[in-house]
């Protein structure tokens, strides 16, 4: 049997590929007499993917917003798998890190014009319905979105903007955590204890969540900018991609997130005004008040000031 050039430079690559993990590249090659080729719907799990939407209630509406959200939590696990390119990246280039960055925001730049899908693909009275029976759930509780925050910046950013100024970064993760902006939102007024919808986010994702901030402490997007040469940190394109990525993530898509929940929540005239989880939305949701701000340093005071302003 005569093999061509190409097949058998393919085949040499197969067994160098093989015997450097120990392996008869033969038997690696019978197995594929018996194996099946591949299709769309087998590589992408299609039906797998197609039967994971259950309905609460009746309403119609419901199937949107639950496909809606679970489309928003594919889109999170592609942003952090570009962030931990970054952050794994060992000596990393601008240009690698800029490629990536624009990665990023390409995602929450779609996630946030897909807030249209909310706005004006659900009927106001289906979802004043079916809201009901998701509560105590909340989307507060996406644990990827947090995950999200951890791997982009340093931790003193993510505090609760009452304590921000007098952050000790030597206090431990576990301190921290207790202070981190969104604990508010998962607290009782009256009580100031901890809501159920908080309690069993923690219960759920607390460790994590700890394992994440320890982590990402030296490998975060703004470390990782930080550790490139100061010339490379001066180029315009890295330094706008950091920036349109903090104002996408933190001022864009946070308050189209509000201007939907105004409309369902606070303009519809229905129900009582109160998020599913319990939280004081309105000022947990607009940036003006806790100015959430990945990367402070790359702002002028003025553009500080006046963060999330509208």
């Amino acid at each position: 049997m005569s093999v061509n050039e190409n097949t058998a430079s393919i085949l040499k690559e197969i067994e160098q590929k093989y015997a450097s993990i120990h392996q008869k590249t033969d038997t690696q090659l019978e197995g594929l007499l018996w194996s099946k080729p591949v299709t769309y719907w087998d590589y992408i799990h299609t039906d797998v993917l197609l039967n994971l939407q259950i309905q609460r209630t009746v309403l119609p509406d419901e199937m949107v917003f639950i496909l809606y959200h679970q489309i928003n939590e594919l889109i999170f696990k592609m942003i952090l798998w570009e962030m931990n390119q970054i952050s794994h990246t060992q000596n990393i280039q601008a240009d690698f890190f800029t490629d990536r960055l624009m990665r990023i925001s390409r995602y929450f730049d779609m996630l946030t014009t897909s807030f249209a899908i909310m706005e004006k693909g659900m009927d106001v009275e289906q979802y004043m319905k079916f809201r009901n029976t998701l509560t105590p759930a909340s989307g507060f509780q996406s644990a990827q979105y947090r995950l999200i925050e951890f791997c982009t910046t340093d931790l003193v950013n993510l505090i609760d903007s009452r304590f921000r100024a007098t952050f000790d970064n030597t206090i431990s993760n576990e301190n921290a955590f207790e202070i981190l902006y969104w604990q508010a939102a998962g607290t009782e007024p009256e009580t100031g204890g901890k809501t159920y919808t908080l309690e069993e986010f923690e219960k759920k994702y607390k460790a994590t969540f700890l394992n994440y901030m320890e982590e990402y402490k030296s490998i975060n997007i703004w470390q990782k900018y930080k550790q490139l040469s100061v010339q490379d940190q001066e180029l315009q394109t890295l330094k706008d991609a950091m920036r349109h990525l903090d104002y996408t993530v933190n001022i864009s898509w946070v308050l189209q997130h509000l201007n939907v929940a105004i409309k369902y929540i606070d303009q519809s005239g229905m129900g009582d005004g109160e998020a599913t989880g319990g939280s004081d939305w309105r000022k947990y949701m607009h940036p003006k008040h806790q100015k959430r701000i990945f990367f402070p340093e790359l702002w002028s005071g003025a553009e500080l000031a006046n963060w999330g302003q509208e």
